[in-house]
């Protein structure tokens, strides 16, 4: 048995099919066939359940997978662990969601590569749930989330920073009551299938508002230029780390029982490189601090 029949292993698991797989580890499908059969042998167990049209792990395949996992990391660890620079070099795959990609993101990874030149971040937008499966899967090291209300079971999570929830509207809306303005102007919905989309629309039906719906993104950039375009209001939260180039809108606070997201860095408790992820936390925590000083007044800046 050799490392590299493991890796096409966990990159079956990861990819579903054989052929996907053949092209996520640069080999034929037929040899990731032989190379399947190869381990099944060595191990003398039956991976795979080849009476289907595409072949499936059985249970035991799917244990060995995980325990696989591990020992990819720990052998792609191996050297940085003897030359003693606990991973702080070479590449490492952050996955983060879409919000934190024009402020928080880039401010920290400045912070970070100034400190550790030959640490190679390579950063993936995806929706927290999809952050926290790629996760357990292997194709993220760590992702910066919206904290759901269950983390799921073998994750860590580390807090960054809180976000309240607030309105913004563009120059045409005069009024200044919340409520009134989420009744009376078209609304643009955060996506529902993102952590916080879920939270805004729970606030507003908790909140007896009827809103008038426009239309539902996902993208705080082009929400933003909506809003902007006078297309609508919207509810979303106020980053910790605004952008430098943010689009100018009217800002409006919703109450004193507005929630918060939390965001924070999530990451596979047995992951080898720790070291570097308490680095990245660092780095995010510093830019955060960063920028609340930079705006003191804004009490909603606040690191944790």
């Amino acid at each position: 048995m050799s490392i590299r029949l493991l890796k096409t292993l966990v990159a079956v698991a990861d990819h579903r099919t054989f052929s996907a797989a053949a092209d996520a580890v640069f080999i034929t499908h037929a040899a990731v066939s032989q190379q399947m059969r190869t381990l099944e042998s060595d191990l003398g167990i039956a991976l795979f359940d080849r009476s289907h049209r595409t072949p499936e792990l059985t249970p035991l395949g799917r244990a060995v997978v995980a325990r696989a996992r591990t020992l990819v990391m720990d052998y792609d660890n191996l050297v940085p662990s003897v030359l003693g620079d606990d991973g702080l070099s070479g590449e490492i795959v952050l996955g983060a969601v879409p919000t934190t990609l024009i402020g928080l993101a880039p401010l920290s990874m400045s912070i970070l590569r100034a400190k550790y030149p030959d640490l190679r971040v390579r950063i993936t937008p995806a929706l927290t749930a999809a952050l926290l499966s790629g996760l357990d899967r292997g194709h993220y090291d760590v992702a910066i989330v919206t904290k759901p209300i269950l983390m799921p079971i073998g994750l860590a999570f580390l807090e960054i920073a809180t976000e309240p929830l607030h309105l913004i509207t563009g120059s045409e809306v005069t009024e200044t009551d919340p409520i009134k303005i989420l009744e009376t102007q078209p609304f643009i919905r955060f996506n529902r299938d993102a952590v916080v989309g879920t939270l805004i629309e729970t606030w507003i039906q908790s909140s007896g508002i009827r809103v008038g719906e426009a239309m539902e993104l996902e993208n705080l950039e082009a929400i933003s230029s909506m809003v902007h375009a006078n297309l609508g209001v919207s509810i979303v939260p106020r980053p910790s780390v605004a952008s430098a180039y943010a689009i100018p809108l009217n800002h409006l606070a919703l109450g004193p029982d507005v929630p918060s997201r939390v965001l924070g860095l999530a990451y596979r408790k047995e992951h080898p490189k720790l070291r570097v992820i308490e680095e990245i936390h660092a780095a995010l925590l510093r830019a955060v601090h960063e920028h609340a000083q930079q705006d003191p007044d804004r009490p909603e800046a606040r690191p944790l």
